[in-house]
């Protein structure tokens, strides 16, 4: 299988990129997963996920079941995002997920020599260790940087120089990135985040809006619907922008 992949994608941030679409609490106050997989979401062979233990596997949902293996997980926008553009690559391509997310977690743990941005480019070297090339990397991150005017202020530093180290470490220079402006958080300071997602004026890097889209009950993690509508902007986001017609700009 691992001499199959041709077009990687690696898929990183906190909880609404690992996916909490579909998870609900009991009353007694345990999570689970409903197990509801929109047709979007549905498996398809020519679509591969990077298991935690480094093996290529057919990809299903939840996509982050043993990265963000802390916490439940349910759908997140990865596999809508594969469905989607997966026609546009070529039937002889294979589309190969590299799921990192973890939730709750803030933009410095993604800092260059921490153990979640070590473990992202770790993964992301290995999946193109037999071949291969990554196309793109996903971010959706930003919700734990909202309370503390510190975090938020520093933001936009801090998401461009995560940019620039992945190139580096990667050696991609050119490598796209496509980063969701987030739609919920704390509300003191989620503006100033937004602000700085959509700010970002890097070469090869979009930015895909999710304000507006559906929240569960918590008012933080989007429903299943609306990451399976998340994916479909980010497929649509990555053809715009990256795809076979518009290559990125090389630097």
């Amino acid at each position: 299988m691992e001499t199959a992949i041709k077009h990687i994608f690696i898929l990183s941030g906190q909880s609404n990129m690992a996916g909490r679409g579909g998870v609900i609490r009991a009353q007694d106050h345990h999570q689970h997963w409903d197990g509801i997989v929109p047709l979007e979401c549905q498996p398809h062979t020519n679509t591969h996920r990077l298991s935690a233990t480094l093996h290529w596997e057919q990809a299903c949902e939840p996509l982050h079941a043993d990265i963000d293996a802390k916490k439940v997980c349910g759908v997140g926008p990865g596999m809508s995002f594969s469905n989607s553009i997966r026609g546009h690559c070529g039937e002889e391509v294979v589309v190969g997920l590299v799921p990192c997310a973890v939730g709750g977690t803030a933009i410095k743990e993604w800092a260059r020599g921490e153990h979640l941005y070590e473990s992202m480019v770790k993964r992301a070297k290995y999946s193109i260790k037999d071949g291969g090339e990554i196309k793109a990397l996903l971010w959706y991150q930003g919700e734990s940087d909202t309370s503390s005017a510190h975090d938020a202020e520093a933001y936009q530093v801090n998401m461009e120089r995560l940019i620039k180290n992945v190139r580096e470490d990667l050696n991609l220079p050119s490598l796209p990135f496509i980063q969701v402006a987030i739609a919920s958080g704390d509300k003191k300071y989620m503006e100033k985040i937004r602000e700085a997602q959509l700010g970002i004026k890097l070469p090869n890097v979009a930015c895909v809006d999710a304000k507006g889209l559906s929240l569960k009950e918590d008012n933080l993690h989007l429903t299943t619907e609306a990451q399976v509508q998340l994916g479909h902007m980010l497929a649509h986001a990555y053809l715009h922008h990256f795809g076979p017609s518009n290559p990125p700009h090389v630097a």
